[in-house]
């Protein structure tokens, strides 16, 4: 090997070695990626819990019969987005960003509504617990 492809090669390494390491969410990068990974590891599999689960909040909310019809309609598009959301997160763990989803589990803060990307969605009945923020 030669002095310039020698040179070149401790630059390299040294500007690597010398570079901080990323944050995700005051975390550090490793953690940060273990953890967005296992949400999504978790959101992938459990994301058929969103039927019952918003079949049983909109029975709280309202009455049984609009929690069977329009509960199962809101839970199957749930399910179906929390299990795609998922898998994102699976793929995208490596890359610090913020969470697509919340509650970031389907069984944290059970009785509040799942969203995505922070956007409270219009035309829905949806409700927020007291240790939602609403962000």
């Amino acid at each position: 090997m030669n002095k310039k492809n020698l040179f070149t090669a401790c630059v390299i390494c040294s500007a690597v070695l010398s570079t901080g390491s990323a944050y995700a969410d005051g975390h550090d990068y490793i953690s940060g990626v273990g953890s967005r990974f296992t949400q999504g590891l978790a959101n992938t599999t459990t994301g058929f819990i969103e039927l019952p689960k918003n079949i049983v909040n909109i029975s709280h909310e309202h009455n049984i019969f609009v929690g069977l019809t329009w509960g199962v309609l809101r839970g199957v598009g749930h399910a179906v987005s929390r299990t795609t959301v998922g898998a994102v997160e699976l793929l995208t763990a490596p890359i610090p960003t913020s969470d697509y989803i919340s509650p970031p589990y389907v069984w944290d803060r059970f009785s509040e509504d799942t969203r995505y990307f922070g956007q409270h969605l219009p035309g829905f009945w949806t409700s927020y617990g007291p240790l939602d923020d609403g962000k």
